[in-house]
């Protein structure tokens, strides 16, 4: 019996300003899609966007605009939505907070990614962050009783010390498409040493660090240099720092690439690196392991979650200096060996099909197909029982629960 599922996100990946959460929503939310089940999505539009469309088979539904979503979305439900027959609720906490726990009937599902924190003063005006800092305050009350997923353990800390009930949150790393996997030969690289930065520019991330630790590299006669894959608010203060440190022939902004352009840069970097201040996850340190580069990325929430210490590397963000760079150049250079451990990470990371199962967990029984709720049948694939491990994590995490890699929907 197919689910109905409603989502809420503020973007969608067709937005010009749609990040790797977006990205993420579509890999989970297209993939059920394509099982049968029934996904509507409600996020915000731009100018000339259509008000709807069906992108990836999800029935995608555009209200107001990134300012003003959250405003008018409650009325749209109500208006719209609100006589359809919903089988679950997803809010994507990818910005402030919805509070849809009290004003949808359904039972509701928290997905998040991490929540910004002081970072928001990184990354947006002051009385904008300050906002987004005072709603974060809230979640705890919120949605102290409502299902939740993290993507980091990290994530799962933050939510717990708002107030979060422990035992309903879920830990489900972000996976890579398993088509990302390196296909060329492996250990061909740039003749120079190349290192990759892709993602948003965006104040919070920190790209400034990278920059300038070219700089200091070229001062001590390295002909290193920096590729930088992405764009965003940031993009023209970088810009006119890379003219400052007269960095034009070491520093290249490649801007937005697309999937085919981005493997392509991670096969053929030295290295890859990441020095945000805040992530949920990290999901360019598993593509690029993927790939088998290594990365060097701050040691911040979310990073230290995704890295192997010692298969990739973690580096204090204010001690990101030439010097550290420079030994990542001599002691990581890559190898068959670092090559095949990015592989095994990456296909362990795997876990867009989690969503799927965490998911159903949510939907009223009546809903559920009725051979998976059958005694004669196993438990499903996606259940802790059915998996053999424990419910409860490891002692040392034992806030949360964390589901098996090798789930499936």
């Amino acid at each position: 019996m197919p689910i109905h599922i409603l989502v809420f996100n503020w973007l969608d990946r067709r937005n010009p300003r749609a990040g790797g959460a977006e990205v993420h929503l579509h890999e989970v939310f297209g993939r059920l899609a394509r099982a049968g089940h029934r996904v509507t999505l409600v996020t915000s539009g731009w100018r000339g966007a259509p008000a709807r469309e069906v992108v990836d088979g999800i029935e995608v539904h555009r209200v107001g605009g990134r300012e003003s979503y959250c405003l008018r979305v409650r009325g749209y439900y109500r208006r719209v939505l609100a006589e359809r027959h919903y089988d679950v609720v997803v809010e994507d906490l990818n910005k402030a907070p919805l509070y849809t726990p009290a004003w949808v009937d359904p039972p509701v599902v928290l997905l998040v990614h991490h929540l910004f924190g002081a970072a928001a003063f990184l990354s947006a005006s002051l009385p904008v962050a300050a906002l987004t800092w005072t709603l974060e305050r809230t979640v705890g009350l919120a949605y102290r009783r409502v299902d939740t997923i993290a993507v980091s353990e990290s994530t799962a800390e933050e939510l717990t010390g708002l107030g979060m009930q422990a035992d309903r949150i879920s830990v489900v790393h972000n996976g890579v498409d398993e088509r990302f996997l390196a296909t060329h030969p492996l250990g061909i690289r740039d003749v120079e040493p190349t290192v990759l930065y892709l993602g948003r520019l965006e104040r919070y991330k920190r790209v400034d660090l990278l920059i300038r630790a070219m700089g200091r590299l070229r001062d001590a006669g390295d002909n290193t240099r920096l590729v930088v894959a992405g764009d965003g608010r940031h993009t023209d203060a970088l810009q006119r720092l890379v003219r400052q440190l007269d960095l034009g022939r070491r520093v290249q902004f490649a801007g937005r690439v697309s999937e085919a352009a981005k493997r392509s840069l991670m096969e053929r970097a030295w290295l890859h690196a990441i020095t945000s201040t805040k992530e949920g996850w990290g999901i360019s340190v598993i593509e690029a392991a993927a790939c088998g580069t290594p990365t060097i990325a701050s040691d911040t929430p979310g990073l230290r979650d995704a890295v192997v210490h010692g298969g990739v590397e973690l580096a204090r963000i204010r001690q990101f200096a030439a010097f550290r760079l420079h030994q990542q150049f001599v002691e990581l250079r890559p190898t068959r060996q670092a090559a095949d451990m990015g592989h095994q990470d990456a296909v362990a990371a795997c876990s867009h099909r989690n969503f799927g199962g965490l998911i159903y967990l949510a939907t009223p029984p009546s809903r559920k197909p009725p051979s998976s709720t059958s005694p004669s049948n196993p438990a499903p694939p996606w259940s802790p029982s059915a998996s053999g491990r424990p419910r409860s994590p490891e002692p040392s995490r034992r806030w949360c629960r964390r589901e098996p890699h090798d789930a499936r929907y």
